[in-house]
């Protein structure tokens, strides 16, 4: 039956599929289309002209998406985000010899996961899994990728089931309840909920879930470090990282670089690059600031700087005095990761919207809490730092996943 519903609504959303597909956000940039991707096709599980192009057209109609190969390790994550978390396990299973799977549900989630891993896909919608999903020994599913027959149907062929760094924020607990049948379905094919805090266990007990065991965050086990040195000749050096539609233009609002203060500015995602450093080189124009983007030119001399390329965030992070983390300014998205900029001691300001961080939060200290865009702009002048107190343990987690 449940099968039947999710083709029925297949069927009925197509049309709205198809159309969404055009959207810039669902084409996957791979190689030269990133410019400074490290991703190589000669390592791709498939030729590049039978890459999939566009995630949705990937994940509800399979196109140029065929099932992964059997193999020791499965993980799902969604996105970029997640993606560049498990990276390190797989690279650690990877190096015992295991074979390792990863699909995604995002075109940036896709690009990343290639960067280390030759057998990457889409995850399809839940009615393709029954006949798309093959064997593996265990199943790694990241944070609240709750997809009922991704459970099922690796638990039917055999396969230890994981949840690992599992979530639930207090505010979306009565939304998970209305489909609570559904939920303690789910969990009644997990074997192994790793969650990140004793608040998420208790909640997460209510939705079915079992063997429980709380290990924090997997975002603080192993933190990344530069992938090169970037250098910057400004005093005093301010990131709007990991922006999203809105927050640019409500800090460019008010902020105002003095004499030796530099602005670099991260997009969280690269179909909105085009448009940010449209609004950028305006407003630097209007202020008297040099502008550049970072794909054109990666001297970092200008004073106003758009980070137009993916996989540059820690590295700038490492020259940064000031992060004003985004993400964290309206309701809908829950915040970002503060262990990354805190990682290299930086001033770390947020806005009050950081639900879906705060066991992350609570573990950095020094973070500045900004009411609205005005406080955080006037925040980003002065000097602090941030310290991560607690993290947990890369080799304990590892463990866990071996079984």
């Amino acid at each position: 039956m449940y099968n039947a519903i999710c083709a029925f609504l297949l069927v009925l959303a197509s049309p709205f599929l198809l159309a969404l597909s055009f959207g810039r956000k669902y084409k996957v940039l791979l190689n030269d289309e990133l410019g400074n991707s490290r991703i190589s096709s000669e390592n791709s599980r498939i030729p590049s002209k039978n890459q999939p192009k566009n995630s949705i057209l990937a994940r509800f109609f399979l196109l140029n998406n065929p099932a992964l190969k059997p193999c020791d390790f499965y993980f799902h994550a969604c996105s970029l985000g997640e993606v560049s978390t498990i990276e390190p396990f797989v690279k650690a299973l990877q190096k015992e010899a295991k074979s390792v799977r990863i699909t995604v549900c995002t075109a940036t989630g896709y690009a990343r996961a290639r960067e280390f891993c030759d057998e990457v896909a889409f995850l399809p919608f839940e009615c393709f899994l029954p006949f798309w999903l093959k064997e593996c020994k265990t199943l790694v599913v990241f944070e609240a990728e709750l997809w009922l027959n991704l459970f099922a149907c690796a638990k039917k062929q055999g396969a230890k089931v994981i949840l690992l760094n599992a979530r639930l924020s207090q505010s979306s607990l009565p939304k998970y309840r209305r489909f609570l049948r559904y939920y303690k379905t789910l969990f009644s094919y997990c074997d192994l909920v790793l969650a990140q805090s004793e608040s998420d266990a208790k909640r997460l007990e209510i939705l079915g879930a079992k063997n429980l065991k709380v290990l924090g965050n997997v975002k603080s086990a192993l933190l990344p470090r530069p992938s090169k040195k970037l250098s910057s000749n400004y005093e005093h050096i301010i990131v709007l990282a990991s922006s999203h539609e809105g927050e640019e233009k409500g800090i460019l609002e008010f902020l105002r670089l003095k004499k030796g203060e530099q602005l670099i500015i991260a997009p969280r995602h690269p179909q909105r690059f085009s448009a940010v450093c449209e609004l950028v080189r305006g407003w630097a124009e209007k202020n008297n600031y040099s502008s550049q983007c970072f794909s054109k030119n990666t001297d970092l001399k200008a004073q106003v700087v758009v980070m137009d390329s993916l996989g540059e965030l820690i590295n700038i992070y490492a020259i940064a005095d000031v992060v004003i983390l985004a993400g964290s300014f309206s309701a809908g998205i829950g915040g970002h990761n503060p262990f990354e900029p805190a990682s290299f001691n930086c001033g770390i300001i947020s806005g009050a919207f950081f639900h879906n961080q705060k066991v992350l939060y609570s573990k950095v200290k020094g973070i500045k809490i900004a009411g609205d865009f005005r406080a955080a702009a006037l925040l980003a002048h002065e000097k602090f730092s941030s310290q991560i107190t607690q993290s947990c343990d890369f080799n304990d987690i590892l463990e866990q996943i071996k079984g």
